[in-house]
């Protein structure tokens, strides 16, 4: 079964209410996922043992130039929900453009907000914005020994 993407952020929150009113522990996992490697596939199956439901937030193409610079995404956003929604542990998907996910997050109130790795309990930046709601912060993947850039770095060398 492939992923649902939900571009309207009010639907995806009737949708997400759906499922928690039905017991469904839903997660939230964020990010580029330009390329996707195996720190990508461990940081989502890592996400998806929190909880019931995946939801996978996913910078828009904007917001990757913001982030990354001019030459990212490599992949267009469409096409990086595509990859995301054949992958077994991601049941959701919507896209977004802040800065940081704070306010779909205020908004939607997933049970779980995942982080990888590269942060701590303390330093995820959405840290205020979980807590106040009653929501719980999981690290979990594998260490932050892989991205998107290293491995385009790596094919740019001769």
């Amino acid at each position: 079964m492939t992923a649902r993407f939900i571009a309207d952020h009010r639907e995806l929150k009737v949708e997400i209410d759906r499922l928690r009113s039905e017991g469904a522990e839903v997660v939230f996992a964020n990010g580029c996922f330009d390329l996707i490697h195996v720190g990508h596939i461990r940081y989502l199956r890592g996400a998806r043992a929190e909880g019931d439901i995946l939801l996978v937030a996913l910078n828009d193409d904007a917001s990757v130039r913001r982030n990354k610079g001019e030459s990212r995404p490599v992949q267009p956003e469409q096409e990086r929900v595509e990859v995301l929604a054949a992958l077994e542990m991601v049941d959701l998907i919507t896209l977004f453009n802040e800065p940081t996910v704070d306010g779909l997050l205020d908004l939607l109130r997933p049970d779980v907000h995942a982080k990888g790795t590269d942060y701590t309990l303390e330093s995820v930046p959405e840290r205020d914005t979980v807590l106040a709601y009653g929501g719980r912060i999981a690290i979990v993947g594998d260490p932050k020994d892989h991205s998107s850039t290293s491995l385009l770095e790596a094919i740019r060398e001769p």
